[in-house]
């Protein structure tokens, strides 16, 4: 199921913590992919607590707890470990999310049974309004993984997270990674996750590689001689060529300054450029929110969007900016004009 699904279904599983009606939530998927994200994004929108435990780290007694002997009774009494969600510590909601789930030893499968289905361990209780997810890659993706026992899945709804170019865009730009990589893999969208298990790479496109490019390229832009092998670090040899051979050919782009004061502005003809320079417009998009002349900079990116001899080309640059802005766009007089510029290629109910 693509990301933004994913959040719905999330989002609906954290609110049905608070009704009774929460069913615990396992995500499948390759290394990189975001689940954990996915999981941390929930928690921001919820403005939740999120409790990370990694399974795979874990011994059988990390999550029961160990014995001691009450002095007072006599009786051997449980140490509640401490990460385990408190009211009093972590607050009335959240979210308690079990990742490397398959990575972890059976024992310690074995004594998250009753943590997940019963949400309890023992005398300890998982407070109501505390929503459990989970995590794990699949055996196949060559990763430390175990069968996860027939038990403990019957114990989740089980979701396969898939990789939705679209949705990581709209994420991108959330997120201030540079409209260069967006541009990239724009032009080159095979190349969001590029991942051969077969071959088991060190290093190879996903989205949260992406990220680390992106963190490359803010820290040695500055340093040329390096650049390139910082990329290939993150991405993979040949992702990173590709995608410093993309960076260096936008010295070619046209000038967007004169297309966000309405000047008449060719749109370039090589197809790389006119995605660098669509997604360079999105993110000029989203600070006109800030300086305050959004409508006046929506409407000149509208009437450019009309100008790429691929009317797709301007679809997807106004898609992008629809996601990225919000429904404010439809309020600007040209994107009425710009709508009625495509309604030959698009197809209706």
């Amino acid at each position: 199921m693509r990301p933004a699904l994913l959040n719905t279904v999330l989002d609906k599983e954290f609110i049905g913590a608070q009704d009774g009606s929460h069913t615990p939530v396992m995500l499948w998927g390759p290394p990189g992919v975001g689940k954990s994200d996915l999981i941390a994004q929930i928690g921001n929108r919820q403005q939740v607590s999120v409790i990370d435990i990694r399974l795979s780290q874990m011994e059988p007694s990390d999550l029961r707890g160990i014995p001691f002997r009450d002095d007072d009774s006599g009786n051997v009494e449980w140490a509640i470990p401490s990460m385990l969600p408190n009211i009093e510590k972590h607050g009335e909601k959240g979210i308690l999310f079990l990742d490397e789930i398959t990575s972890a030893v059976p024992s310690v499968s074995a004594a998250a049974y009753q943590l997940i289905l019963d949400r309890r361990l023992g005398e300890y209780e998982v407070p109501d309004g505390w929503a459990i997810f989970a995590a794990g890659n699949r055996q196949g993706d060559r990763g430390v993984t175990y069968t996860m026992p027939s038990p403990l899945a019957n114990r989740f709804s089980h979701y396969e997270v898939d990789v939705n170019l679209d949705d990581w865009v709209a994420w991108a730009y959330k997120n201030d990674i540079s409209e260069k990589i967006i541009a990239f893999l724009r032009f080159r969208p095979e190349l969001l996750f590029d991942f051969d298990p077969a071959h088991n790479p060190v290093a190879f496109p996903s989205p949260r590689s992406w990220q680390f490019a992106n963190n490359a390229l803010i820290k040695f832009s500055d340093s040329p001689q390096v650049l390139l092998g910082t990329l290939q670090a993150c991405v993979g040899p040949a992702a990173g060529v590709e995608l410093k051979a993309f960076i260096d050919s936008m010295d070619q782009m046209p000038d967007l300054d004169a297309i966000l004061t309405g000047e008449d502005v060719k749109a370039p003809k090589e197809i790389d450029l006119q995605y660098a320079v669509a997604s360079a417009l999105v993110g000029r998009a989203i600070k006109s929110k800030d300086a305050g002349n959004s409508a006046e900079v929506f409407g000149h990116i509208l009437n450019y969007a009309k100008a790429f001899r691929q009317k797709e080309m301007g679809v997807m640059l106004v898609s992008d900016m629809l996601r990225a802005v919000g429904d404010e766009l439809f309020s600007v007089p040209e994107f009425s004009q710009w709508a009625s510029s495509i309604g030959d290629i698009m197809l209706y109910d």
